[in-house]
Protein backbone atom coordinates (compact mmCIF):
# COMPACT_ATOMS: atom_id res chain seq x y z
CA UNK A 1 0.00 0.00 0.00
CA UNK A 2 2.84 2.32 0.94
CA UNK A 3 4.56 1.67 -2.41
CA UNK A 4 1.30 2.38 -4.32
CA UNK A 5 0.86 5.73 -2.61
CA UNK A 6 4.45 6.64 -3.36
CA UNK A 7 4.00 5.71 -7.06
CA UNK A 8 0.84 7.83 -7.37
CA UNK A 9 2.60 10.74 -5.78
CA UNK A 10 5.49 10.38 -8.20
CA UNK A 11 3.16 10.63 -11.23
CA UNK A 12 1.69 13.85 -9.90
CA UNK A 13 5.14 15.29 -9.42
CA UNK A 14 6.21 14.29 -12.94
CA UNK A 15 3.07 15.88 -14.47
CA UNK A 16 3.70 19.10 -12.61
CA UNK A 17 7.26 19.30 -13.92
CA UNK A 18 8.21 19.86 -17.49
CA UNK A 19 8.70 17.09 -20.00
CA UNK A 20 12.44 17.82 -19.95
CA UNK A 21 12.76 16.60 -16.37
CA UNK A 22 10.38 13.67 -16.76
CA UNK A 23 12.99 11.09 -17.65
CA UNK A 24 15.26 12.10 -14.82
CA UNK A 25 12.44 12.03 -12.23
CA UNK A 26 11.26 8.59 -13.32
CA UNK A 27 14.72 7.30 -12.69
CA UNK A 28 15.03 9.04 -9.28
CA UNK A 29 11.67 8.23 -7.66
CA UNK A 30 12.03 4.41 -7.53
CA UNK A 31 15.25 4.91 -5.63
CA UNK A 32 13.47 7.23 -3.23
CA UNK A 33 10.70 4.67 -2.61
CA UNK A 34 13.22 1.95 -1.86
CA UNK A 35 15.10 4.26 0.47
CA UNK A 36 11.93 5.10 2.42
CA UNK A 37 11.01 1.44 2.79
CA UNK A 38 14.50 0.46 3.87
CA UNK A 39 14.58 3.30 6.40
CA UNK A 40 11.21 2.21 7.79
CA UNK A 41 12.37 -1.38 8.08
CA UNK A 42 15.60 -0.41 9.84
CA UNK A 43 13.61 1.78 12.21
CA UNK A 44 11.34 -1.15 13.10
CA UNK A 45 14.31 -3.42 13.68
CA UNK A 46 16.06 -0.80 15.79
CA UNK A 47 12.92 -0.18 17.84
CA UNK A 48 12.30 -3.90 18.51
CA UNK A 49 15.95 -4.53 19.41
CA UNK A 50 16.12 -1.51 21.69
CA UNK A 51 12.94 -2.46 23.55
CA UNK A 52 14.18 -6.06 23.88
CA UNK A 53 17.47 -4.80 25.28
CA UNK A 54 15.82 -2.36 27.70
CA UNK A 55 13.32 -4.98 28.90
CA UNK A 56 16.17 -7.22 30.07
CA UNK A 57 16.76 -4.81 32.96
CA UNK A 58 14.05 -4.72 35.66
CA UNK A 59 14.53 -0.99 36.22
CA UNK A 60 13.29 -0.25 32.70
CA UNK A 61 10.25 -2.51 32.66
CA UNK A 62 7.77 -0.20 34.34
CA UNK A 63 8.93 2.73 32.20
CA UNK A 64 8.40 0.74 29.02
CA UNK A 65 4.97 -0.39 30.15
CA UNK A 66 3.86 3.14 31.06
CA UNK A 67 5.12 4.41 27.70
CA UNK A 68 2.73 2.04 25.91
CA UNK A 69 5.28 -0.25 24.30
CA UNK A 70 2.78 -3.14 24.37
CA UNK A 71 0.63 -1.46 21.74
CA UNK A 72 3.71 -0.65 19.64
CA UNK A 73 5.08 -4.20 19.79
CA UNK A 74 1.77 -5.85 18.92
CA UNK A 75 1.77 -5.12 15.15
CA UNK A 76 5.42 -6.14 14.92
CA UNK A 77 4.45 -9.73 15.78
CA UNK A 78 2.91 -9.99 12.29
CA UNK A 79 5.62 -8.03 10.54
CA UNK A 80 6.74 -9.17 7.10
CA UNK A 81 10.32 -9.40 8.29
CA UNK A 82 10.86 -12.55 10.44
CA UNK A 83 13.70 -10.96 12.40
CA UNK A 84 11.39 -8.17 13.55
CA UNK A 85 8.72 -10.69 14.60
CA UNK A 86 11.21 -12.66 16.66
CA UNK A 87 12.75 -9.61 18.33
CA UNK A 88 9.31 -8.21 19.23
CA UNK A 89 8.35 -11.58 20.73
CA UNK A 90 11.58 -11.63 22.71
CA UNK A 91 10.78 -8.21 24.16
CA UNK A 92 7.26 -9.33 25.08
CA UNK A 93 8.50 -12.52 26.73
CA UNK A 94 10.87 -10.53 28.91
CA UNK A 95 8.13 -8.10 29.88
CA UNK A 96 5.67 -10.92 30.61
CA UNK A 97 8.19 -12.78 32.73
CA UNK A 98 8.77 -9.73 34.91
CA UNK A 99 5.41 -9.69 36.70
CA UNK A 100 1.86 -11.00 36.61
CA UNK A 101 0.55 -7.48 36.05
CA UNK A 102 2.45 -7.09 32.79
CA UNK A 103 1.31 -10.54 31.65
CA UNK A 104 -2.28 -9.47 32.26
CA UNK A 105 -1.64 -6.34 30.20
CA UNK A 106 -0.46 -8.50 27.30
CA UNK A 107 -3.63 -10.59 27.55
CA UNK A 108 -5.82 -7.48 27.64
CA UNK A 109 -4.13 -6.15 24.49
CA UNK A 110 -5.34 -9.30 22.62
CA UNK A 111 -1.77 -10.23 21.77
CA UNK A 112 -2.37 -13.94 22.48
CA UNK A 113 -4.24 -14.39 19.21
CA UNK A 114 -1.25 -13.12 17.24
CA UNK A 115 1.08 -15.38 19.23
CA UNK A 116 -1.05 -18.42 18.40
CA UNK A 117 -0.98 -17.39 14.74
CA UNK A 118 2.83 -17.26 14.89
CA UNK A 119 2.86 -20.78 16.36
CA UNK A 120 1.07 -22.08 13.29
CA UNK A 121 3.67 -20.70 10.88
CA UNK A 122 6.35 -22.82 9.28
CA UNK A 123 9.21 -20.66 10.51
CA UNK A 124 10.71 -22.47 13.48
CA UNK A 125 12.25 -19.31 14.86
CA UNK A 126 8.85 -17.63 15.00
CA UNK A 127 7.42 -20.68 16.77
CA UNK A 128 10.17 -20.59 19.33
CA UNK A 129 9.71 -16.88 20.01
CA UNK A 130 5.90 -17.14 20.32
CA UNK A 131 6.11 -20.17 22.62
CA UNK A 132 8.53 -18.25 24.84
CA UNK A 133 5.94 -15.50 25.32
CA UNK A 134 3.20 -18.01 26.15
CA UNK A 135 5.49 -19.72 28.63
CA UNK A 136 6.23 -16.41 30.37
CA UNK A 137 2.51 -15.57 30.58
CA UNK A 138 1.24 -18.97 31.74
CA UNK A 139 3.71 -19.42 34.57
CA UNK A 140 2.20 -16.73 36.81
CA UNK A 141 -1.29 -17.96 37.67
CA UNK A 142 -4.11 -20.30 36.71
CA UNK A 143 -6.26 -17.52 35.14
CA UNK A 144 -3.41 -16.50 32.84
CA UNK A 145 -2.78 -20.13 31.91
CA UNK A 146 -6.51 -20.51 31.22
CA UNK A 147 -6.34 -17.43 28.98
CA UNK A 148 -3.65 -19.18 26.92
CA UNK A 149 -5.87 -22.24 26.65
CA UNK A 150 -8.88 -20.15 25.62
CA UNK A 151 -6.79 -18.51 22.90
CA UNK A 152 -6.17 -21.96 21.39
CA UNK A 153 -2.50 -22.21 22.30
CA UNK A 154 -2.41 -25.80 23.60
CA UNK A 155 -2.68 -27.65 20.30
CA UNK A 156 -0.03 -25.56 18.51
CA UNK A 157 2.27 -25.99 21.51
CA UNK A 158 1.81 -29.75 21.37
CA UNK A 159 2.72 -29.65 17.68
CA UNK A 160 5.94 -27.89 18.66
CA UNK A 161 6.97 -31.15 20.33
CA UNK A 162 7.02 -32.75 16.87
CA UNK A 163 9.46 -30.21 15.45
CA UNK A 164 12.88 -31.32 14.31
CA UNK A 165 14.62 -28.44 16.11
CA UNK A 166 15.29 -29.41 19.81
CA UNK A 167 15.09 -25.75 20.86
CA UNK A 168 11.49 -25.51 19.60
CA UNK A 169 10.64 -28.76 21.41
CA UNK A 170 12.18 -27.48 24.63
CA UNK A 171 10.35 -24.16 24.76
CA UNK A 172 7.10 -25.91 23.78
CA UNK A 173 7.54 -28.43 26.62
CA UNK A 174 8.19 -25.63 29.09
CA UNK A 175 5.08 -23.74 27.98
CA UNK A 176 2.94 -26.87 28.28
CA UNK A 177 4.36 -27.54 31.75
CA UNK A 178 3.59 -24.03 32.93
CA UNK A 179 0.00 -24.40 31.76
CA UNK A 180 -0.47 -27.84 33.36
CA UNK A 181 1.11 -27.07 36.71
CA UNK A 182 -1.69 -24.91 38.11
CA UNK A 183 -4.86 -27.03 38.31
CA UNK A 184 -6.04 -30.56 37.49
CA UNK A 185 -8.38 -29.20 34.81
CA UNK A 186 -5.55 -27.47 32.97
CA UNK A 187 -3.41 -30.61 33.24
CA UNK A 188 -6.27 -32.67 31.83
CA UNK A 189 -6.56 -30.24 28.92
CA UNK A 190 -2.91 -30.82 28.10
CA UNK A 191 -3.37 -34.60 28.33
CA UNK A 192 -6.43 -34.48 26.07
CA UNK A 193 -4.38 -32.57 23.48
CA UNK A 194 -2.03 -35.57 23.21
CA UNK A 195 1.01 -34.06 24.90
CA UNK A 196 2.02 -37.03 27.08
CA UNK A 197 3.24 -39.46 24.36
CA UNK A 198 5.26 -36.69 22.72
CA UNK A 199 6.78 -35.70 26.09
CA UNK A 200 7.80 -39.33 26.63
CA UNK A 201 9.58 -39.22 23.28
CA UNK A 202 11.29 -35.97 24.29
CA UNK A 203 12.60 -37.63 27.44
CA UNK A 204 14.49 -40.03 25.19
CA UNK A 205 16.18 -37.27 23.17
CA UNK A 206 19.96 -36.86 23.54
CA UNK A 207 19.77 -33.15 24.50
CA UNK A 208 19.98 -32.82 28.29
CA UNK A 209 18.02 -29.57 28.49
CA UNK A 210 15.14 -31.11 26.53
CA UNK A 211 15.11 -34.18 28.78
CA UNK A 212 15.05 -31.98 31.87
CA UNK A 213 12.11 -29.86 30.81
CA UNK A 214 10.18 -32.89 29.51
CA UNK A 215 10.60 -34.72 32.82
CA UNK A 216 9.54 -31.58 34.70
CA UNK A 217 6.44 -31.21 32.51
CA UNK A 218 5.44 -34.84 33.10
CA UNK A 219 5.83 -34.17 36.80
CA UNK A 220 3.62 -31.06 36.58
CA UNK A 221 0.90 -33.15 34.93
CA UNK A 222 1.12 -36.16 37.26
CA UNK A 223 1.21 -34.32 40.57
CA UNK A 224 -2.46 -33.31 40.66
CA UNK A 225 -4.48 -36.54 40.90
CA UNK A 226 -3.88 -40.30 40.96
CA UNK A 227 -5.74 -40.58 37.66
CA UNK A 228 -3.37 -38.19 35.91
CA UNK A 229 -0.38 -39.98 37.44
CA UNK A 230 -1.76 -43.31 36.24
CA UNK A 231 -2.12 -41.85 32.77
CA UNK A 232 1.56 -40.90 32.81
CA UNK A 233 2.48 -44.44 33.85
CA UNK A 234 0.21 -45.98 31.21
CA UNK A 235 1.98 -43.95 28.53
CA UNK A 236 5.15 -45.93 29.20
CA UNK A 237 6.96 -43.18 31.03
CA UNK A 238 8.52 -45.16 33.86
CA UNK A 239 11.01 -47.29 31.89
CA UNK A 240 12.51 -44.16 30.36
CA UNK A 241 12.38 -41.88 33.41
CA UNK A 242 13.43 -44.22 36.21
CA UNK A 243 17.00 -44.83 34.90
CA UNK A 244 17.59 -41.06 34.87
CA UNK A 245 17.83 -40.89 38.67
CA UNK A 246 21.37 -42.24 38.37
CA UNK A 247 22.36 -39.83 35.59
CA UNK A 248 25.53 -37.82 36.09
CA UNK A 249 23.83 -34.52 35.30
CA UNK A 250 22.56 -32.91 38.52
CA UNK A 251 19.98 -30.69 36.82
CA UNK A 252 18.43 -33.66 35.06
CA UNK A 253 18.20 -35.60 38.34
CA UNK A 254 16.41 -32.63 39.90
CA UNK A 255 13.58 -32.93 37.42
CA UNK A 256 13.14 -36.71 37.55
CA UNK A 257 10.46 -36.88 40.21
CA UNK A 258 7.83 -39.19 38.71
CA UNK A 259 8.17 -41.98 41.26
CA UNK A 260 7.29 -45.55 40.32
CA UNK A 261 9.37 -48.64 40.91
CA UNK A 262 12.37 -46.50 41.88
CA UNK A 263 12.69 -47.48 45.53
CA UNK A 264 15.12 -47.92 47.16
CA UNK A 265 17.45 -46.46 44.50
CA UNK A 266 16.09 -42.98 45.04
CA UNK A 267 17.17 -42.97 48.69
CA UNK A 268 20.80 -42.92 47.59
CA UNK A 269 20.09 -39.46 46.17
CA UNK A 270 19.42 -38.18 49.70
CA UNK A 271 23.20 -38.08 50.05
CA UNK A 272 23.89 -36.54 46.63
CA UNK A 273 26.32 -33.63 46.41
CA UNK A 274 23.71 -31.36 44.82
CA UNK A 275 21.32 -29.88 47.40
CA UNK A 276 18.42 -29.65 44.96
CA UNK A 277 18.81 -33.32 44.09
CA UNK A 278 18.64 -34.20 47.79
CA UNK A 279 15.60 -32.01 48.31
CA UNK A 280 13.74 -33.44 45.31
CA UNK A 281 14.53 -37.00 46.38
CA UNK A 282 13.02 -36.26 49.81
CA UNK A 283 10.06 -34.62 48.06
CA UNK A 284 9.44 -37.83 46.11
CA UNK A 285 9.30 -39.80 49.35
CA UNK A 286 6.97 -37.24 50.87
CA UNK A 287 4.58 -37.19 47.90
CA UNK A 288 4.44 -40.99 47.78
CA UNK A 289 3.97 -41.77 51.47
CA UNK A 290 1.30 -39.17 52.21
CA UNK A 291 -1.52 -40.95 50.37
CA UNK A 292 -2.10 -44.33 52.03
CA UNK A 293 -0.64 -46.55 54.79
CA UNK A 294 0.38 -49.06 52.12
CA UNK A 295 2.54 -46.50 50.31
CA UNK A 296 4.02 -45.37 53.62
CA UNK A 297 4.79 -49.00 54.39
CA UNK A 298 6.55 -49.23 51.03
CA UNK A 299 8.88 -46.42 52.09
CA UNK A 300 9.54 -48.17 55.42
CA UNK A 301 10.11 -51.59 53.86
CA UNK A 302 12.74 -50.24 51.46
CA UNK A 303 14.74 -48.50 54.19
CA UNK A 304 13.33 -45.07 53.59
CA UNK A 305 12.83 -44.03 57.22
CA UNK A 306 16.49 -44.39 58.16
CA UNK A 307 17.51 -42.53 55.00
CA UNK A 308 15.06 -39.71 55.74
CA UNK A 309 16.27 -39.48 59.35
CA UNK A 310 19.86 -39.16 58.13
CA UNK A 311 18.75 -36.50 55.66
CA UNK A 312 17.00 -34.45 58.35
CA UNK A 313 20.06 -34.80 60.59
CA UNK A 314 22.58 -33.69 57.97
CA UNK A 315 20.88 -30.75 56.27
CA UNK A 316 19.42 -27.46 57.49
CA UNK A 317 17.00 -24.82 56.34
CA UNK A 318 14.39 -25.38 53.65
CA UNK A 319 16.20 -28.49 52.47
CA UNK A 320 15.07 -30.13 55.72
CA UNK A 321 11.39 -29.52 55.13
CA UNK A 322 10.49 -32.41 52.76
CA UNK A 323 12.19 -34.98 54.99
CA UNK A 324 10.49 -33.64 58.12
CA UNK A 325 7.06 -33.80 56.50
CA UNK A 326 7.74 -37.27 55.08
CA UNK A 327 8.46 -38.55 58.60
CA UNK A 328 5.24 -36.91 59.78
CA UNK A 329 3.15 -38.56 57.06
CA UNK A 330 4.70 -41.94 57.84
CA UNK A 331 4.15 -41.59 61.58
CA UNK A 332 0.57 -40.39 61.19
CA UNK A 333 -0.96 -43.57 59.79
CA UNK A 334 -0.44 -46.37 62.35
CA UNK A 335 1.23 -47.10 65.67
CA UNK A 336 3.70 -49.45 64.01
CA UNK A 337 4.82 -46.87 61.44
CA UNK A 338 5.21 -44.22 64.14
CA UNK A 339 7.21 -46.67 66.22
CA UNK A 340 9.50 -47.18 63.22
CA UNK A 341 10.27 -43.45 63.19
CA UNK A 342 11.08 -43.59 66.93
CA UNK A 343 13.16 -46.76 66.60
CA UNK A 344 15.14 -45.21 63.73
CA UNK A 345 16.25 -42.46 66.14
CA UNK A 346 14.14 -39.91 64.31
CA UNK A 347 13.13 -37.84 67.33
CA UNK A 348 16.49 -36.12 68.13
CA UNK A 349 16.89 -34.48 64.69
CA UNK A 350 13.26 -33.37 64.83
CA UNK A 351 13.89 -31.83 68.23
CA UNK A 352 16.97 -30.08 66.83
CA UNK A 353 14.91 -28.63 64.00
CA UNK A 354 12.27 -27.42 66.45
CA UNK A 355 14.88 -25.64 68.57
CA UNK A 356 17.41 -24.34 66.07
CA UNK A 357 15.65 -23.62 62.79
CA UNK A 358 14.98 -19.96 62.05
CA UNK A 359 12.01 -20.11 59.71
CA UNK A 360 8.62 -20.48 61.37
CA UNK A 361 7.20 -22.69 58.62
CA UNK A 362 9.93 -25.27 59.27
CA UNK A 363 9.21 -25.19 63.00
CA UNK A 364 5.50 -25.57 62.25
CA UNK A 365 6.14 -28.66 60.13
CA UNK A 366 8.38 -30.11 62.84
CA UNK A 367 5.78 -29.52 65.57
CA UNK A 368 3.15 -31.18 63.39
CA UNK A 369 5.41 -34.20 62.78
CA UNK A 370 6.16 -34.64 66.48
CA UNK A 371 2.46 -34.46 67.23
CA UNK A 372 1.71 -37.14 64.63
CA UNK A 373 4.35 -39.48 66.05
CA UNK A 374 3.34 -39.02 69.68
CA UNK A 375 -0.43 -39.17 69.40
CA UNK A 376 -0.92 -42.94 69.16
CA UNK A 377 -0.25 -44.59 72.55
CA UNK A 378 1.25 -43.72 75.97
CA UNK A 379 4.53 -45.27 74.88
CA UNK A 380 4.72 -43.05 71.82
CA UNK A 381 3.86 -39.98 73.90
CA UNK A 382 6.45 -40.91 76.52
CA UNK A 383 9.18 -41.26 73.89
CA UNK A 384 8.39 -37.82 72.54
CA UNK A 385 8.10 -36.22 75.99
CA UNK A 386 11.38 -37.67 77.27
CA UNK A 387 13.45 -35.68 74.77
CA UNK A 388 12.02 -32.38 76.07
CA UNK A 389 9.55 -31.58 73.33
CA UNK A 390 6.69 -30.32 75.53
CA UNK A 391 8.51 -27.39 77.23
CA UNK A 392 9.74 -26.15 73.90
CA UNK A 393 6.28 -26.34 72.38
CA UNK A 394 5.11 -24.17 75.25
CA UNK A 395 7.86 -21.60 74.63
CA UNK A 396 6.99 -21.35 70.95
CA UNK A 397 3.28 -21.06 71.75
CA UNK A 398 3.70 -18.15 74.16
CA UNK A 399 6.41 -16.39 72.12
CA UNK A 400 5.29 -13.05 70.69
CA UNK A 401 7.42 -13.49 67.57
CA UNK A 402 5.88 -16.84 66.62
CA UNK A 403 3.54 -16.79 63.65
CA UNK A 404 -0.11 -17.67 64.04
CA UNK A 405 0.37 -20.92 62.14
CA UNK A 406 3.29 -21.93 64.37
CA UNK A 407 1.27 -21.26 67.53
CA UNK A 408 -1.63 -23.30 66.16
CA UNK A 409 0.63 -26.22 65.24
CA UNK A 410 2.33 -26.14 68.65
CA UNK A 411 -1.01 -26.14 70.47
CA UNK A 412 -2.33 -29.08 68.45
CA UNK A 413 0.88 -31.06 68.86
CA UNK A 414 0.94 -30.38 72.62
CA UNK A 415 -2.65 -31.59 72.97
CA UNK A 416 -2.03 -34.69 70.83
CA UNK A 417 0.94 -35.74 72.96
CA UNK A 418 -0.47 -34.87 76.40
CA UNK A 419 -3.77 -36.62 75.72
CA UNK A 420 -1.85 -39.92 75.45
CA UNK A 421 0.81 -39.22 78.07
CA UNK A 422 0.64 -41.27 81.27
CA UNK A 423 4.28 -40.76 82.28
CA UNK A 424 3.85 -38.67 85.46
CA UNK A 425 7.37 -37.13 85.69
CA UNK A 426 6.90 -35.53 82.25
CA UNK A 427 3.57 -34.01 83.25
CA UNK A 428 4.85 -32.90 86.66
CA UNK A 429 7.89 -31.20 85.13
CA UNK A 430 5.60 -28.81 83.26
CA UNK A 431 4.72 -27.17 86.59
CA UNK A 432 8.37 -26.53 87.49
CA UNK A 433 8.94 -23.93 84.77
CA UNK A 434 7.14 -20.72 83.80
CA UNK A 435 3.38 -20.60 84.33
CA UNK A 436 1.47 -22.46 81.66
CA UNK A 437 -1.11 -20.56 79.61
CA UNK A 438 -4.67 -21.58 80.41
CA UNK A 439 -5.18 -23.10 76.92
CA UNK A 440 -2.40 -25.61 77.58
CA UNK A 441 -2.92 -25.96 81.34
CA UNK A 442 -6.36 -27.46 80.73
CA UNK A 443 -4.88 -30.40 78.80
CA UNK A 444 -2.32 -31.11 81.53
CA UNK A 445 -4.83 -30.94 84.42
CA UNK A 446 -7.25 -33.09 82.47
CA UNK A 447 -4.64 -35.81 82.04
CA UNK A 448 -3.52 -35.56 85.68
CA UNK A 449 -7.12 -35.96 86.82
CA UNK A 450 -7.07 -39.35 85.07
CA UNK A 451 -3.71 -40.51 86.41
CA UNK A 452 -3.48 -39.37 90.04
CA UNK A 453 -6.65 -41.04 91.42
CA UNK A 454 -5.19 -44.39 90.35
CA UNK A 455 -1.52 -43.88 91.30
CA UNK A 456 -0.62 -43.43 94.97
CA UNK A 457 3.02 -42.70 94.27
CA UNK A 458 2.15 -39.98 91.74
CA UNK A 459 -0.41 -38.54 94.17
CA UNK A 460 2.29 -38.04 96.80
CA UNK A 461 4.96 -36.72 94.44
CA UNK A 462 2.57 -34.20 92.94
CA UNK A 463 2.13 -32.62 96.38
CA UNK A 464 5.80 -32.65 97.36
CA UNK A 465 6.95 -31.21 94.02
CA UNK A 466 4.70 -28.17 94.40
CA UNK A 467 2.54 -28.99 91.41
CA UNK A 468 -0.59 -29.50 93.48
CA UNK A 469 -0.21 -26.06 95.08
CA UNK A 470 0.09 -24.45 91.62
CA UNK A 471 -3.09 -26.16 90.50
CA UNK A 472 -4.93 -24.70 93.50
CA UNK A 473 -3.75 -21.22 92.54
CA UNK A 474 -5.43 -21.36 89.13
CA UNK A 475 -8.23 -18.86 88.69
CA UNK A 476 -10.79 -21.08 86.98
CA UNK A 477 -14.38 -19.93 86.64
CA UNK A 478 -17.13 -22.06 88.03
CA UNK A 479 -18.66 -24.27 85.36
CA UNK A 480 -15.62 -24.15 83.07
CA UNK A 481 -13.86 -27.29 81.85
CA UNK A 482 -10.71 -26.38 83.75
CA UNK A 483 -12.70 -26.02 86.99
CA UNK A 484 -14.24 -29.46 86.47
CA UNK A 485 -10.82 -31.05 85.97
CA UNK A 486 -9.44 -29.31 89.08
CA UNK A 487 -12.39 -30.51 91.17
CA UNK A 488 -11.87 -34.07 89.89
CA UNK A 489 -8.21 -33.85 90.84
CA UNK A 490 -9.00 -32.48 94.32
CA UNK A 491 -11.33 -35.38 95.08
CA UNK A 492 -8.30 -37.67 95.06
CA UNK A 493 -6.87 -35.87 98.16
CA UNK A 494 -8.12 -35.39 101.73
CA UNK A 495 -10.00 -32.17 102.27
CA UNK A 496 -7.34 -30.99 104.73
CA UNK A 497 -4.66 -31.18 102.03
CA UNK A 498 -6.84 -29.25 99.61
CA UNK A 499 -7.50 -26.56 102.23
CA UNK A 500 -3.86 -26.40 103.22
CA UNK A 501 -2.67 -25.61 99.68
CA UNK A 502 -5.61 -23.40 98.78
CA UNK A 503 -4.85 -19.66 98.39
CA UNK A 504 -5.61 -17.65 101.55
CA UNK A 505 -5.57 -20.65 103.88
CA UNK A 506 -2.66 -19.18 105.89
CA UNK A 507 -4.73 -16.07 106.65
CA UNK A 508 -7.57 -18.27 107.86
CA UNK A 509 -5.18 -20.13 110.15
CA UNK A 510 -3.75 -16.86 111.43
CA UNK A 511 -7.20 -15.53 112.26
CA UNK A 512 -8.02 -18.77 114.09
CA UNK A 513 -4.75 -18.55 116.01
CA UNK A 514 -5.44 -14.90 116.93
CA UNK A 515 -8.89 -15.84 118.18
CA UNK A 516 -7.49 -18.68 120.34
CA UNK A 517 -4.96 -16.38 122.04
CA UNK A 518 -7.70 -13.89 122.87
CA UNK A 519 -9.65 -16.61 124.67
CA UNK A 520 -6.85 -17.21 127.27
CA UNK A 521 -6.94 -15.31 130.63
CA UNK A 522 -4.29 -12.65 130.74
CA UNK A 523 -2.06 -12.22 133.79
CA UNK A 524 -3.79 -10.32 136.59
CA UNK A 525 -7.25 -10.47 135.09
CA UNK A 526 -9.99 -12.62 133.66
CA UNK A 527 -9.96 -13.94 130.21
CA UNK A 528 -12.33 -12.33 127.75
CA UNK A 529 -14.13 -14.53 125.32
CA UNK A 530 -13.32 -14.11 121.65
CA UNK A 531 -15.67 -11.89 119.74
CA UNK A 532 -18.83 -13.54 118.63
CA UNK A 533 -18.85 -16.09 121.46
CA UNK A 534 -21.07 -15.77 124.63
CA UNK A 535 -19.75 -16.47 128.10
CA UNK A 536 -21.11 -19.82 129.26
CA UNK A 537 -23.33 -19.66 132.41
CA UNK A 538 -21.95 -20.95 135.68
CA UNK A 539 -23.34 -24.28 136.73
CA UNK A 540 -24.84 -24.48 140.30
CA UNK A 541 -22.72 -26.19 142.99
CA UNK A 542 -23.59 -29.83 143.59
CA UNK A 543 -25.97 -30.60 146.47
CA UNK A 544 -24.45 -32.29 149.55
CA UNK A 545 -25.37 -35.90 149.88
CA UNK A 546 -26.07 -37.69 153.13
CA UNK A 547 -23.40 -40.04 154.29
CA UNK A 548 -24.32 -43.65 154.26
CA UNK A 549 -24.70 -45.44 157.55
Amino acid sequence: MCATKLASASLVVVAALGSDDMGRKIRVLPRTSKYVLETYQKARITFAQTVAEFSSKPTNVEVLHNAGCMQLLRPLLLDSVPNIQQTAALALSRLAGYSEELSEAIVHENILIQLVYSLREQNRYNKRAAASVLRAIAKHSAPLAQACVDAGAVQPLVLCLEEFDPAVKEVGAWAIGHIARHTPDLAQTVVDAGAVPLLVLCVQEPELSLRRCSAATLSDIAKHTPELAQGIVDAGTVPFVAPLITHTDAKLKREVIVAADIFPRIFTLLKDMDPMVRRNAASVAREVCKHTPELAQLIVATGGVAALVDNVSEVTGNERLPGIMALGYIGAFTEALALTVIASNGLPPLMDALKNEIEDHIKSATAWTLGQVGRHTPNHAKAVAEIGVLPHLILLFISKVSSEDLQTKCKKAFKSIVDRLTYFPALDSLFQGPPLPEELMMYVVKQLSKIIPNDNDARTKFVTSGGFAKVQQLQAEQGSELREYIDTLNKAYPIEIVHYYSPGYSEILLQTLTGAKGAKEPAGGKATPPPGKATPPKSPPPKPTKPKA
